[in-house]
């Protein structure tokens, strides 16, 4: 198995520098689908065909701090601790960047949640799209766990090929999974004891709205209207995952 860059950024910078009308949107469709019949061959769903000027400067931010660089580095090293996994799969990598500033093109939590643990037709597609968000601040670590982080998402599939998630337990599976094998820059849990009462209770539970709320908290249930279930912190989820492989590297 082996990961490799597939870049985007320049691609992308360009079609954002043409006038924001009907011709732009097929420029990205061309992109998007290639050759195909309806199908994608450039992996570019993050990226808002129609995106307003300020998403520029954020390219130009992942460009500044050489994120294709790095990821190449990454994938790199990466592909050397995968040589004893049986898969001859080579996943193309490509960054997207996604709005959630001023775009109605995409919800932050529902995209991010999709692009998580919705995985199958990326992996039928052999593509890992690591996502970058318009209200983030981009650093270079930043950007490195970003990328390995979608990676190990994308191994964890392959690892285990019948993984379908379903419960919370199976989900929180795979993104523990992730904090075993990256470093993780996650801020500690201010409600640590209750998010353990709350995983210990609920972990079997199919509930969609349960387990979106476990991971980025009721602020974000709230926005979508969802059902809340008393978590506080954003993104909590994730932190806890972090939080339960603290001691295991």
């Amino acid at each position: 198995m082996q990961f490799q860059l597939l870049p985007t950024l320049d691609i992308m910078l360009e079609l954002y520098q043409k006038p924001r009308d009907f011709d732009r949107f097929k420029n990205y469709l061309r992109l998007l689908q290639g050759d195909t019949q309806h199908d994608v061959e450039l992996p570019i769903t993050g990226f808002n065909p129609m995106a307003k000027e300020h998403l520029i400067p954020k390219l130009r931010e992942l460009k500044t701090l050489k994120a294709e660089e790095l990821a190449q580095n990454l994938l790199l090293e990466l592909n050397k601790k995968l040589q004893n996994v049986e898969n001859e799969l080579v996943f193309k990598v490509s960054l997207n960047l996604s709005d959630d500033v001023k775009g109605g093109w995409t919800n932050r939590f529902t995209s991010d949640f999709d692009n998580k643990f919705k995985l199958n037709a990326w992996i039928k597609r052999a593509f890992c799209t690591p996502i970058f968000w318009t209200s983030e601040e981009f650093t270079e670590k930043m950007v490195q766990e970003r990328i390995l982080s979608y990676c190990y998402r994308t191994l964890y599939r392959i690892l285990n090929p019948h993984y379908k998630p379903i419960t919370l337990a199976e989900h929180l599976a795979q993104e523990i999974f992730v904090c075993e094998n990256v470093k993780i820059n996650a801020k500690p849990l201010l409600n640590l004891a209750e998010m353990e009462r709350f995983y210990k209770k609920y972990q079997k539970s199919e509930d969609f709205h349960l387990i979106f709320n476990f991971f980025y908290g009721d602020a974000a249930s709230e926005q979508l209207g969802f059902k809340t279930f008393g978590i506080s912190e954003p993104f909590a989820g994730f932190y806890f995952a972090a939080e339960l492989t603290k001691n295991s590297k």
